[in-house]
């Protein structure tokens, strides 16, 4: 008919009939992977990557899945670091129970937030949570059990179910490696679960989920709140692995750092975030103790990026025709 074009049609790619099983494959050397890591690689460096590679993925579970973008998850981390510092070292107890206060602290932080956050939209909803974050920041550098510049240092860690001496690097990463995995599994569980499917929803077309008769401010509410504790766990796990908590953590360059790792490695994706954190930390690792400055390598890197992987690395990856073909999507 004059005056109308057809649509475009869209290429469709067979998917590998093995698929399923080459991601299998990928999963069990990645798992193979991290439990040889600490034979080649410094633990410590491995555990910071898994504490900050929880982080992003947390973040991009509000992000990725449910497009918001917040400014405010140091607030989150940071104060969960300092809940489990100062219930380890100050209430002496155990490295398990002073995690969970930092998530239920975390969570309870997430609530009052998400809770004023979520009624403005866009670079509305973000910039109440940088100011709420910065509120956060100036009650921890003036509250005494943060004990201001100086922070909660010489955490101890503890035995685990007091049993396990976290004191034992190898004991402690194994720990972190165990939390990390935990952490994943809870966020791809949720992602794919029809709660993740609202959300994704939401994320696409606000409106239309409104129409369907879905609570979109309660769903956005829960999101925040379980990225708020997840944020903690992460936060926590910091604490215990450095053995302290200072202002660093709840500064607003830790929102920054974590939304940078989340874009490198590709939002709405699960191993997006892994790979963008270990990608940020490794800069900032290796680059430390030569003469480049780590923040305008980051910065190059970040550039690059953004020019040549719109959808960050991972991203970018899983829409190819190699990544189509692999079964990869959205949430793998």
């Amino acid at each position: 008919m004059a005056g109308k074009s057809e649509p475009i049609a869209t290429p469709q790619i067979a998917v590998h009939p093995r698929a399923g099983q080459i991601q299998l494959l990928l999963l069990a050397v990645a798992a193979v992977a991290a439990l040889l890591a600490p034979q080649f690689l410094y633990p410590i460096f491995l555990m910071k990557l898994l504490a900050f590679a929880l982080f992003a993925s947390a973040f991009n579970l509000l992000l990725g899945y449910t497009g918001l973008l917040s400014f405010g998850h140091a607030a989150f981390f940071g104060g969960a670091a300092y809940f489990t510092a100062h219930a380890v070292k100050v209430w002496g107890w155990s490295p398990e129970a002073g995690l969970a206060l930092g998530v239920v602290g975390a969570a309870g932080l997430g609530l009052v937030m998400g809770a004023i956050a979520i009624r403005r939209q866009g670079i509305y909803f973000a910039m109440i949570t940088l100011a709420l974050s910065q509120m956060f920041f100036f009650f921890c550098l003036q509250a005494r059990f943060t004990h201001g510049e100086d922070g909660i240092q010489s955490v101890p860690r503890g035995h685990l179910f007091g049993l396990i001496d976290l004191n034992e690097v190898m004991n402690m990463y194994y720990f972190v490696l165990a939390v990390f995995v935990i952490g994943l599994v809870i966020i791809w569980r949720f992602v794919n679960s029809p709660f993740g499917m609202i959300l994704k929803s939401i994320r696409e077309n606000e409106q239309r989920a409104i129409s369907l008769g879905y609570s979109v401010a309660r769903y956005k509410l829960a999101a925040f709140v379980m990225s708020a504790a997840l944020a903690g766990l992460a936060g926590g796990l910091k604490a215990l692995i450095f053995q302290f908590a200072t202002l660093t953590d709840v500064a607003w360059q830790m929102s920054g750092e974590v939304i940078l790792m989340t874009l490198l490695g590709g939002i709405g994706t699960l191993a997006g975030p892994v790979f963008g954190a270990g990608l940020v930390v490794s800069l900032q690792n290796f680059l430390a103790t030569s003469d480049f400055p780590v923040t305008i390598i980051t910065g190059v890197v970040f550039m690059v990026c953004v020019l040549l992987f719109r959808r960050g690395l991972i991203g970018e990856f899983f829409a190819s025709k190699m990544g189509r073909r692999l079964g990869f999507r959205s949430g793998s």
